[in-house]
């Protein structure tokens, strides 16, 4: 195979001989450099971008992708008009309505605030994931009787098992001559469910729809509308345009409004880790400029040499471009090798616990994307091809006939 000279030399070049073992140990130590900075990127960047995304399907699981409520009274009476309305919709599965306040939970061992909603079990599965999430009992005994399901977290607090008794007391009660008198409600438990989320399992509960129209002194109205999308990237879209459907006082928010500080810090934070450990490959890249400035110095005349056999200044240039690339090169690919084995082993093994209640995740997750993978890898690429630059240049610039003057 023929390679041009100036990729011939490069190549050369980067095997020292051996009075130049220190220029050789200080290219090995740039191609580290390079390496530990790609290698820390991807898995900086996969795990970030695993948090957020198995974040957003544990909050996705357990609430819709739009919630429309009702701005004016706060309850939504005329609710099965509206819905059909919105399953008329393109993009929009199914709509299911609910209802939502805050209660107290108590049993003999303890007391717990809670968000209690009322679900429609025979809907509720269509525009969330609770079914999935039920880990003891069934979502359709919430029909049976007068249950309520609890999360995981929760029956621990309360020391409550399906089968046991829950009192539920709202604060909204009847006005007695003493003042407000709490209402209280007996429900036995149904079933348990683990979204995943330690903020969910803590304090959420569901009971039907219909025991919570009684409980709440509702009648026949609810507190708002869940709407399921084909695609929830769109969902923003879709709730803007329910909204012009529906108009005042209806408010239709999708889950990106909805979580829009919590994904905002997320994404925010990606970028800072990006920028932060771009700056490995820059120290990186401050080696590859000095090893190739030491080289230039100890190729003085061999680089006089070939101008004088009819070398251009720009073929001066490639030899040490090419020289410079391929550590930044070579670097790069065990990086990227380095980065995406590393991440197949914390996905498989999981061996990094988080505590749930602090990261709302018992582990580390991880999700590489090609994208990011080929960012990273171009991005240290053009890094290390900016090094070369300088130290090219330089050689470029040598005067062949001083360099031989005392050779």
């Amino acid at each position: 195979m023929n390679l041009s000279y100036e990729l011939f030399i490069g190549l050369r070049y980067l095997k020292a001989k051996r009075k130049q073992t220190f220029i050789s140990l200080i290219t090995m130590i740039s191609m580290a450099g390079v390496a530990v900075g790609v290698w820390a990127l991807i898995v900086v960047l996969s795990v970030m971008t695993g948090f957020e995304e198995d974040l957003r399907n544990k909050i996705l699981g357990t609430n819709s992708h739009i919630v429309i409520i009702d701005r004016g009274e706060g309850a939504i009476k005329d609710y099965k008009n509206i819905i059909s309305k919105i399953e008329r919709v393109e993009h929009v599965i199914s709509a299911t309505p609910f209802i939502y306040n805050q209660v107290m939970l108590t049993t003999e061992s303890g007391v717990s605030g809670v968000v209690l909603r009322g679900i429609d079990p025979s809907e509720e599965g269509k525009v969330t994931d609770i079914k999935k999430n039920i880990k003891d009992g069934r979502l359709e005994a919430l029909n049976e009787k007068q249950g309520i399901i609890i999360g995981k977290e929760l029956a621990k607090r309360l020391l409550a098992f399906v089968g046991n008794k829950i009192t539920v007391v709202s604060p909204l009660g009847a006005i007695g001559p003493m003042g407000t008198i709490p209402k209280m409600k007996v429900f036995e438990v149904v079933g348990i469910f683990e979204s995943g989320m330690y903020e969910y399992d803590s304090t959420l509960a569901y009971i039907s729809i219909k025991d919570a129209q009684q409980f709440f002194n509702m009648g026949e109205a609810v507190s708002g509308i869940e709407v399921r999308l084909d695609d929830i990237y769109i969902a923003g879209g879709i709730s803007e345009k329910i909204q012009s459907i529906l108009g005042f006082p209806y408010w239709a928010r999708d889950w990106g409004q909805m979580n829009k500080n919590l994904f905002s810090a997320l994404a925010l934070e990606r970028i800072a880790m990006f920028i932060i450990l771009t700056l490995i490959v820059l120290v990186a890249a401050f080696n590859i400029v000095s090893t190739l400035i030491m080289i230039v110095m100890e190729k003085n005349k061999d680089i006089a040499i070939l101008m004088s056999m009819g070398a251009t200044k720009k073929g001066i240039m490639k030899i040490f471009v090419i020289n410079g690339l391929m550590i930044g090169v070579v670097g790069t690919i065990i990086g990227v090798a380095a980065g995406y084995f590393s991440c197949i082993i914390l996905a498989k093994y999981q061996f990094i616990k988080l505590p749930s209640d602090i990261y709302y995740i018992s582990h580390l997750p991880v999700k590489m994307k090609l994208v990011n993978i080929i960012v990273i890898a171009i991005s240290a690429v053009g890094i290390s091809f900016l090094a070369t630059i300088y130290p090219s240049y330089q050689a470029a610039r040598l005067d062949p006939a001083e360099a031989l003057r005392y050779e």
